[in-house]
């Protein structure tokens, strides 16, 4: 799979985020000389083909108020994981869930949920909540409450002006 120059050029009309316009394609088609329709297409077709993986938003949960944010971590039998993981991400508080490796001996979880709240008590009730409905009581479990933000963005396909590759960004 080879990326023309308008491929490159609608991707890196997408290096900040989609446009907060009420059409955003169309900005994009404005700023790469192509019509709206095309960048549509385009994008479809990056997406199918693996050169964009995914396309998402990016929430900023501090600014919306939601300020007690918490990981938590199970160490789920391998043979149940998919199916805990499916009851967890049907959860209208869970924002994110997903499964990773374990690397013992220092890090025995294998399932990830995110859950983000204004109050940490609330979070907390949550979090039990959760381990009852997804069938994970008595698994187990560690939970991460954030301490810190880092700066939030997207993928990055190519480096900035002026930027090397491996320059990272400081946490906000």
């Amino acid at each position: 799979m080879g990326l023309n120059d308008s491929d490159q050029a609608v991707i890196a009309a997408l290096q900040d985020g989609l446009p907060l316009e009420p059409r955003p394609y169309e900005a994009i088609a404005t700023a790469t000389g192509l019509a709206e329709s095309e960048v549509i297409e385009r994008l479809d077709r990056l997406t199918e083909e693996g050169a964009i993986r995914r396309f998402g938003v990016i929430v900023r949960h501090h600014e919306l108020g939601y300020r007690a944010n918490a990981m938590v971590v199970w160490d789920a039998p391998d043979e149940i994981v998919g199916l805990v993981g499916r009851r967890l991400a049907r959860l209208p508080y869970v924002t994110l869930c997903y499964q990773r490796p374990r690397r013992p001996p220092i890090w025995p979880y294998n399932l990830f949920c995110m859950i983000h709240g204004r109050d940490r008590g609330a979070v907390k009730q949550q979090i039990e909540d959760a381990t009852y409905a997804a069938g994970l009581d008595g698994l187990p479990r560690d939970i991460l409450f954030s301490k810190r933000r880092f700066k939030q963005r997207g993928a990055c396909y190519g480096a900035a002006r002026g930027e090397s590759k491996s320059k990272t960004k400081a946490p906000d």
